[in-house]
């Protein structure tokens, strides 16, 4: 007589608990939450009209585009406390070479990614070679490289902002990439069409109040597509989840684990300087200040997006859900009239909320008490 009993291996989990576990349900509960909210306390401000749509988009595509590569590090079970001194430094970098070097600005942008490649080449050696916790070394990493970008340009300028980028950039064939605007016709016709408003005054009348789209909202669409593919469609991906779930496991089957964390901090490292780019870009300048507190917003994005602190599991759309979240709040709150202080105390919150529900759920995929 064959046992009624179901295998424990086969028993089919029901669609609320894998709805649980899903990474992104933190920060899909989030979006609809903060959404929601404003739509109540500022709908008549403006920032669901296309220019409100606009400014909210930009700052969340700023946390996207670090958050990509935050999120495949924490995944693989590392940190990098670095990045928002690599967005700094590397902004630098290209004005050094662009402006006080006057290298064309297309050689200043490739030379400052092989150098920020390298840093995160040699972040990620360290902590592979050393066993030394990826806190501690890029937290090294963060005082070095924000030293030097202070350092650097006082010595060699007398001052810690170096200006005149755009200018340089003026018919350069890659600026454009990292500062330019696609989609110019289109917003045009919408305007002309009055379906988005347009100047009524000075050298501007008529033209749309939005000429394009940023290519930094551009460069976050594909960093979060490219995520999003590598760890759920290919083979390196499950790497990256074994790499973070259990290292000595993944080394018993057969997994890199040394050369996916450093390709993962070189990659976290790419992101920053993608996002240090864009924004020299678009200030047309370069300061010693730029990136301050960055990495710790990656990291809040990223945990807000579903992923453990352990490692081992997390999702980019996650990751990119929580950068949409930190965006629309911090422009939310200035279109509500609040005091913009307030977003700190957002961040705390919501950290702590996520960090609890996160424990949760690990306590679900694992069985523990």
């Amino acid at each position: 007589m064959i046992d009624s009993v179901q295998d424990e291996r086969v028993r089919q989990i029901p669609w609320w608990r894998k709805a649980l576990i899903r990474p992104e349900l933190g920060g899909i509960v989030g979006t609809i939450a903060v959404f929601a909210l404003f739509s109540v306390f500022a709908a008549d401000s403006g920032m669901f009209k296309p220019q409100g749509i606009l400014n909210w988009s930009i700052v969340s595509a700023q946390f996207m585009i670090i958050a990509v590569g935050a999120c495949l590090l924490m995944i693989a079970g590392e940190f990098d406390l670095s990045v928002g001194s690599m967005i700094g430094f590397a902004g630098m970098m290209i004005a050094v070479f662009g402006i006080v070097l006057d290298l064309p600005i297309w050689i200043a942008i490739l030379i400052t990614f092989v150098i920020c490649a390298a840093i995160g080449a040699i972040n990620g050696l360290i902590v592979v070679k050393t066993g030394l916790p990826s806190f501690i070394v890029t937290l090294a990493f963060l005082f070095i490289l924000r030293g030097f970008t202070i350092f650097i340009p006082q010595t060699i300028e007398r001052k810690t902002i170096i200006g005149g980028i755009k200018d340089a950039a003026e018919g350069d064939w890659l600026a454009p990439v990292f500062g330019g605007k696609i989609g110019q016709p289109l917003f045009t016709w919408l305007g002309e069409a009055g379906y988005i408003d347009t100047f009524q005054r000075g050298t501007k009348q008529g033209q749309p109040v939005i000429d394009g789209v940023p290519m930094l909202i551009v460069w976050a669409i594909l960093l979060i597509i490219f995520g999003h593919i590598l760890l759920t469609k290919t083979r390196f991906g499950n790497w990256i989840f074994a790499a973070g779930g259990d290292a000595e496991a993944a080394r018993n089957s057969g997994v890199p684990v040394g050369k996916v964390k450093v390709l993962m901090f070189v990659f976290t490292a790419f992101c920053a300087t993608v996002f240090a780019t864009c924004q020299v870009m678009e200030f047309g300048s370069a300061g010693a200040d730029r990136g301050l507190l960055k990495e710790f917003e990656a990291i809040i994005a990223v945990v807000v997006g579903g992923a453990l602190l352990t490692g081992g599991y997390g999702s980019v759309i996650g990751a990119a859900l929580g950068a949409l979240i930190f965006g629309v709040v911090q422009q939310g709150l200035f279109f509500a009239g609040v005091d913009n202080s307030l977003y700190r105390v957002f961040v705390g919150v919501i950290l702590l909320a996520a960090v609890i529900l996160n424990t949760y759920i690990r306590r679900l995929i694992t069985g523990e008490r």
